[in-house]
């Protein structure tokens, strides 16, 4: 097979870490990628070219840190800012090619379909979108272009979350019967990283979706109802208008009717000192015994004058080695690199896209998850009732 192409749509935080102080987790799993494959090229689409400038940088030191080698092309390439200049980079990328789209959620439908369109195999952030009408057509899209589309849902690859599935799937805790997960992220990210576009979106969509995609692939079951209530008030002191913190229930159905629910509180106004970016926790209580998972006590305790303390999660993305020798390991490196992997496998006809469903996070499978967000979501506007899901 040629090497492959790929196209970046994105090149923000999550992509390169443009804002932060890291390199994000796109571009270094592409370029962990790239020591073991072939990798053309790499088309990276922003909106403005001051943006564009920005993530250079950090790719360019990414390169010199991991001493990689890219064949980088950036849009927009004039001095205008271009909301559409994806649609240029998708008609530019030469076959074979598949597209990482990394934008807000409301974009999702738009410039996945385009991507499609063109026959790119297509890996989209979560959430796939906020409703079922937008991840219908987005599968609609899929199956008339033949293309493989997954959503990036890396806590899949974690091995915390792959202990669960088989401790609930071999019966070890008998039937689950509730869920608790806590999640919540530093208020730098909605009042500085995301501030932009934040009001279109809240923190249960952005951070509780992944928790109720791995109660899903844990379990298996099907939601039949959910409810959410939240809060306003920090975030809307400094003029963004979106939820502080959401706490969402759904109840849940498995084999024989048994029914369980899942409590999902989140929020994204932690303190900036709190010692990780993420406090994750998730319990399961079954009829034979419990399942408790600290994700953010990955067992590291980092202290010094300058940062203070840090409680780093080595198992996500993180870099190992020194500048000129740099290696990124976790399971946001394996998610984009499996997907990466499917994508050379397809075009090598060494697999089918058909094969993948059930064993990878594809767009059919993001229609549960998908589900419940719209129910939390329409709960929320209607002070926390309880909403029914049907239809899936």
């Amino acid at each position: 097979m040629k090497p492959l192409n790929i196209l970046m749509i994105g090149a923000g935080m999550y992509v390169c870490g443009r804002g932060v102080d890291g390199y994000g987790t796109v571009v270094p799993a592409i370029c962990e990628w790239k020591k073991k494959n072939q990798l053309n090229s790499i088309y990276i689409v922003g909106t403005a070219s001051k943006n564009i400038k920005l993530s250079k940088l950090k790719v360019d030191e990414l390169q010199c840190n991991m001493n990689i080698k890219l064949s980088v092309r950036y849009f927009p390439e004039g001095a205008q800012a271009n909301p559409k200049c994806y649609k240029e980079a998708i008609h530019s990328i030469p076959k074979p090619a598949c597209a990482i789209i990394a934008v807000p959620d409301n974009l999702h439908k738009e410039i996945a379909i385009s991507a499609i369109q063109e026959g790119l195999h297509t890996l989209v952030v979560k959430p796939l979108a906020p409703t079922l009408e937008e991840v219908r057509a987005l599968m609609e899209a899929q199956n008339k272009n033949k293309t493989y589309c997954a959503v990036e849902f890396h806590k899949r690859f974690d091995s915390a979350n792959l202990m669960l599935r088989d401790v609930i799937r071999n019966k070890k805790i008998g039937n689950p019967l509730y869920f608790v997960v806590e999640y919540s992220q530093r208020k730098s990210l909605p009042t500085r990283q995301f501030k932009k576009w934040v009001h279109s979106t809240n923190i249960f969509q952005y951070l509780g979706i992944h928790y109720v995609d791995i109660v899903y692939f844990a379990t298996g079951a099907v939601p039949k109802r959910a409810m959410a209530i939240g809060q306003k008030g920090y975030l809307l002191s400094k003029g963004i208008d979106t939820w502080d913190s959401i706490q969402g229930v759904i109840e849940w159905e498995i084999a024989q009717g048994q029914r369980f629910t899942s409590d999902i509180l989140t929020n994204w106004i932690d303190p900036e000192k709190t010692s990780a970016m993420s406090d994750q926790k998730i319990k399961v209580i079954g009829t034979k015994g419990r399942f408790e998972s600290d994700q953010k006590k990955r067992g590291i305790t980092i202290v010094t004058d300058e940062e203070g303390i840090e409680e780093p999660n080595p198992y996500f993305c993180a870099p190992y080695g020194e500048r000129g020798n740099v290696s990124y390991k976790g399971y946001g490196i394996d998610s984009i690199g499996q997907f990466l992997d499917d994508v050379v496998g397809i075009e090598e006809g060494r697999l089918k896209i058909k094969d993948l469903e059930g064993k990878r996070p594809t767009f059919k499978e993001s229609v549960v998850p998908t589900a419940v967000l719209e129910a939390v979501n329409k709960s929320l506007k209607i002070n926390g009732k309880w909403i029914a899901i049907r239809g899936i």
